[in-house]
């Protein structure tokens, strides 16, 4: 009896051991950052952005938000340009929240700021897991004419 229970224990405690030695899946977690593919003289930038979404669609649709929501709020820091946020003001997003929830609303007024012909560039899937997949859109934000309807709005005051 006691050489089946030191059998049973010894193989519970291998079967642990094993799990524990695995490399944990970071890949459910881990966020893509926006970065900048290039700038054009018209004041535009050419950006690759992630989104994630139950479907392509959704998580492309996620992506572009991403694109104009990183220009305005966070700036780009990765890739070929460096772009500071267009939008300096602390708290601004929760100061403005009405307005950007209105112009981040689904196919809302922010895709007027967004050029699809840079997609050839490289989007595609970049990860996928069991419910959720990530996807790359590569698009061009027009960035000078974002900044210039923030200011008619009232948004950035220069």
């Amino acid at each position: 009896m006691k050489a089946k229970i030191g059998i049973i224990f010894s193989a519970l405690l291998i079967c642990f051991f094993m799990d524990a030695c695995k490399s944990p899946s970071v890949n459910a977690f881990y966020t893509f950052e926006t970065e900048c593919m290039g700038s054009e003289m018209d004041g535009s930038v050419v950006l690759r952005a992630w989104g994630q979404g139950s479907s392509r669609s959704d998580a492309l649709e996620k992506a572009k938000k991403q694109a104009v929501h990183d220009v305005i709020f966070k700036g780009i820091l990765k890739g070929q340009c460096k772009l500071k946020p267009l939008l300096l003001e602390v708290n601004a997003k929760e100061k403005y929240e009405d307005y950007f929830n209105n112009f981040f609303r689904d196919r809302g007024e922010y895709t007027d700021y967004l050029k699809m012909d840079a997609t050839k560039m490289g989007s595609g899937v970049k990860s996928k897991s069991k419910t959720r997949d990530s996807y790359a859109v590569v698009v061009r934000v027009l960035r000078a004419d974002l900044e210039k309807k923030l200011m008619s709005d009232h948004i950035i005051k220069k």
